[in-house]
């Protein structure tokens, strides 16, 4: 660790093109890229890491500074300072915030399905004062998922037949989904199982998210002058037992989001939005779509055509 940056552990994946740093979403580990990367690796470098406090990453106060400076450690440990970001949910903030902050090196950014919860005015048809009540209440649902305490070792069963149903249920291999959940527990000292991140760190990431919805992500991506791939997930979420209010309100975001997107990229000629047959959970669904609108948008970034 160097000042406040901790050393996050990465996968080196190989590959001798273009350098990209693969980054995951909350509460997910680097083993999500896991059936994507070595589609990319014929044609790229190719790094993924755990976020701090992720996976096999130390743990530390959760900021969105601190964040992006870990990123930046790994790149200048690796020499790769011009690697492209590429990342998904949170990761896909993270890396147009990273291009942002380093417009002279970044050749640009990739979000996939890290739009967050967006702007009232977003959920098309619905009043925003009606939408504003149902957020703050999908966020003390979140809240409440982390978990408070260890749980005891035989609690692993529960967790991985929780992953055994979500694998019938969109169709991702149960392997993929069994590493991630494996990178993302860890023994304590008494034997009981803490799933990572630990809460204080874990709250202090919800923070932070909220705070980046506050500030409006169009606004950064009209801001970024790079080139800027927006991947938007086509299928929606399978519904919520007990919330039967919220089908209703992601479609009408799935369209605001829509809208919104498709009048960026006609406004802005460096930002390309693609549609991904899959749902959020697009990178464990269908990697091979995924990898197709990766490995079309960087031809383009690193022949010169996108810039």
């Amino acid at each position: 660790m160097t000042g406040d940056r901790i050393e996050l552990a990465v996968h080196d994946h190989g590959g001798d093109g273009p350098p990209l740093l693969l980054l995951h979403g909350a509460r997910r580990t680097l083993a999500d890229w896991a059936a994507v990367a070595p589609l990319l690796v014929p044609r790229h470098r190719v790094l993924a890491v755990d976020l701090r406090g992720h996976g096999l990453s130390p743990s530390g106060t959760w900021s969105l500074s601190r964040v992006l400076d870990d990123l930046e450690a790994v790149l200048e440990r690796y020499d790769i300072p011009g690697a492209l970001p590429v990342g998904h949910s949170l990761g896909g903030v993270l890396a147009v915030r990273y291009a942002l902050g380093h417009p002279d090196v970044t050749p640009g950014a990739v979000d996939l399905d890290g739009y967050g919860w967006g702007r009232p005015d977003q959920y098309v048809g619905l009043d925003p004062a009606y939408v504003e009540e149902r957020l703050i209440r999908v966020r003390e649902l979140e809240s409440a998922m982390v978990p408070g305490e260890p749980i005891p070792v035989d609690g692993l069963k529960d967790l991985l037949a929780e992953q055994r149903a979500m694998s019938e249920q969109l169709g991702i291999p149960y392997e993929l989904l069994e590493a991630g959940l494996l990178r993302s527990v860890r023994h304590g000292p008494d034997g009981r199982l803490e799933v990572r991140p630990e809460r204080e760190h874990a709250l202090e990431m919800l923070a932070a998210i909220d705070a980046i919805d506050a500030l409006d992500l169009f606004d950064a991506f009209a801001k970024t002058r790079r080139p800027l791939l927006l991947g938007r997930a086509l299928r929606p979420a399978p519904p919520i037992p007990g919330m039967p209010w919220f089908d209703e309100l992601m479609t009408a975001y799935r369209r605001g989001l829509a809208r919104d997107l498709a009048e960026l990229a006609e406004r802005r000629p460096t930002v390309r939005v693609v549609g991904i047959d899959g749902t959020h959970e697009m990178l464990l669904e269908n990697p091979g779509a995924v990898a197709d609108a990766l490995l079309a948008f960087t031809s383009d970034v690193f022949s010169g055509v996108a810039s």
